[in-house]
């Protein structure tokens, strides 16, 4: 009854689903392996976050390149403050405000973006304090570039002189007449009459849309692995149903099917037409 399974027809659908389900296990476990790494990511920067507040802030050099391990961390740097920028579309506590960025010239001639706080409503040049002159010490988070779309950053371009949509050197480089590092700090302590700008995430390091994709796609990829094993079950009871259909003769023998039409056609053939009525 099962001999139809060696035909190349089944020999097809058996390959098929061979290779179908280890694939879908395979590829459900590594999205599920996504969605873990960032569980872990998460934690480690929950607690580098923790430990921020408490760890003593390291020089700057120390700090760089900024990594996952380094984001959020306290960092000092020594210079003198210069050209400044705005930022506009930022939130804080629920409202909509801008940053203020200002480009500290530290020695060997670069500069550090450093965020001097936030200010509510749209930017207004005229409403930011004014930067501490002479050479000063910051201590801040350090944060790394930021790109568009991600962390609340806005995409849109063409904006005033003075502003910035981004705090990156991409973006800073053609806005100031210095180097400026592939990173910034955001000031624990916000200068005179502005709000300090909380440190974010890195990217990619918590349980956002993303991870939550991961663990969507998990699920996708082993309900395929179980719908080719229902469907091989399902096309198997078929085959099976239909050839103890044809041993109990409910079904014409496929076999005897070209047979019985040629006799059909022969029989046709051979019978003459019926005269008519008015002939």
């Amino acid at each position: 009854m099962y001999r139809f399974l060696l035909t190349p027809r089944w020999c097809g659908i058996n390959v098929f689903v061979l290779l179908a389900i280890p694939f879908c296990i395979f590829m459900g476990s590594w999205q599920l392996g996504r969605f873990e790494d960032r569980v872990q990511e998460h934690r480690r920067a929950d607690a580098a976050a923790s430990t921020a507040e408490t760890d003593p802030a390291r020089p700057l050099a120390e700090m760089l390149p900024v990594t996952t391990e380094t984001s959020g961390k306290q960092t000092t740097a020594k210079g003198r403050y210069g050209k400044q920028l705005l930022v506009p579309g930022r939130e804080l506590d629920g409202r909509s405000g801008y940053f203020v960025l200002t480009l500290l010239r530290v020695d060997g001639g670069k500069a550090l973006p450093v965020v001097r706080g936030w200010l509510p409503g749209a930017p207004d040049p005229a409403k930011v304090p004014a930067a501490p002159g002479g050479e000063v010490t910051v201590t801040g988070a350090l944060q790394a570039s930021e790109s568009p779309g991600s962390n609340g950053v806005s995409t849109a371009g063409g904006l005033p002189p003075g502003q910035t949509a981004a705090i990156s050197s991409a973006s800073l480089v053609n806005l100031v007449p210095y180097t400026p590092y592939d990173a910034w700090i955001t000031l624990d302590k916000a200068d005179a009459g502005m709000k300090a700008v909380p440190p974010t995430a890195p990217d990619n390091t918590g349980l956002d849309l993303k991870a939550f994709q991961n663990l969507g796609y998990t699920g996708e990829w082993f309900v395929f692995a179980g719908f080719a094993v229902f469907m091989w079950f399902r096309l198997l009871r078929r085959e099976v149903e239909f050839a103890r259909d044809a041993e109990l003769g409910l079904v014409p023998d496929a076999a005897d099917a070209p047979e019985k039409q040629s006799a059909d056609a022969d029989t046709g053939a051979a019978t003459p037409a019926t005269p008519s009525a008015t002939a």
